[in-house]
């Protein structure tokens, strides 16, 4: 295969993985309407368990359950929690165009952990950049003309805590064990949620149950599709094909819920996603980063059922 063509096929696949992220928000969002965020991630990452059990016992390497990193597996581990919980929120409560638009943010704020997390430079350009891109994030949230409600904070928190998951990841994922990386934040989102899951539960029909199951499998198979983008394409590539996630929730949006875009959301979007697609653009640039925190960043956000992207490429570059 030429490179030419693998470019192009890494670049099909990552619109088809965010295509298929995108179908598991919608389930996300159908279901939201009944229950609750908290009763949605605990079974969909219970319906996980025996997924990612699979893909762990394909790996033969010798490991424990003991972290190398305690404290920063920790951190991660609540950091992931917290992520999923306020994305799957922000999902039932608000359009998902602008669900998404606020989420793209991350990015912008994994560019700023990277300053003291990973001693990152960053230049007056990409400074500008992430200013800029926040700057759209004020647009989407307008804030003083419309009130600002628990999703839009939900929101945001997950793109804070989504950004901070990741440089945690780029700073101990070359030498934390998979096993460490994989199953440390499913079992904080399983005993987390268990544990507030009385308060909150309500019956469900099979149906229901089974789009709970849908949740999982989509995840994964997102992932999959992903971590063959990855493997395809460079990052500088791969990783603006994220933004095509506001396509399908235009489409999603007004074909299931009757949303629409917005102008402030369109032209906010449309900032943060220019921004954002700058920063990968410098970053790629030799001698410009010297820890390219966002092109590195492989997962995307809100999925706590999936295990981390870079996880399964360890053979590869090891960081989220």
């Amino acid at each position: 295969m030429t490179e030419g063509s693998s470019i192009v096929r890494g670049a099909m696949l990552a619109l088809l993985a965010f295509g298929v992220y995108a179908t598991h928000d919608v389930i996300i969002k159908a279901l939201g309407g009944t229950y609750s965020p908290v009763q949605i991630v605990f079974f969909s990452v219970l319906f996980g368990f025996p997924l990612v059990t699979i893909i762990l016992a394909r790996d033969t390497s010798e490991a424990n359950l003991v972290p190398k990193y305690p404290v920063w597996a920790l951190l991660r581990t609540l950091a992931v929690v917290i992520t999923g919980l306020t994305a799957f929120y922000a999902f039932t409560v608000l359009p998902l165009a602008q669900t998404y638009a606020i989420l793209f943010a991350a990015p912008l704020l994994i560019t700023i952990f990277a300053i003291p997390m990973l001693g990152e430079k960053v230049g007056i350009r990409r400074g500008l950049a992430v200013l800029v891109g926040l700057a759209g994030v004020m647009v989407v949230l307008r804030p003083g003309s419309e009130p600002l409600t628990l999703g839009h904070g939900a929101a945001l928190l997950s793109a804070f805590t989504g950004a901070f998951a990741a440089v945690v990841m780029r700073k101990v994922g070359r030498e934390e064990r998979t096993v460490v990386l994989i199953l440390y934040p499913m079992l904080g989102n399983f005993a987390i949620m268990g544990a507030a899951l009385p308060f909150v539960y309500e019956p469900m029909p099979l149906i229901d149950m089974a789009g709970l199951a849908v949740i999982a499998v989509l995840a994964l198979i997102g992932m999959h599709f992903l971590i063959l983008a990855y493997r395809a394409a460079p990052a500088v590539v791969v990783a603006p094909m994220q933004y095509s996630q506001i396509l399908w929730a235009t489409a999603y949006g007004l074909i299931l819920f009757d949303e629409t875009l917005d102008t402030y959301t369109a032209i906010g979007a449309g900032i943060i996603i220019a921004s954002g697609v700058y920063i990968v653009l410098r970053e790629a640039r030799l001698g410009v980063s010297r820890t390219t925190p966002v092109l590195r960043t492989k997962t995307r956000l809100g999925t706590p059922v999936a295990p981390r992207v870079s996880t399964m490429m360890r053979d590869g570059d090891p960081a989220e």
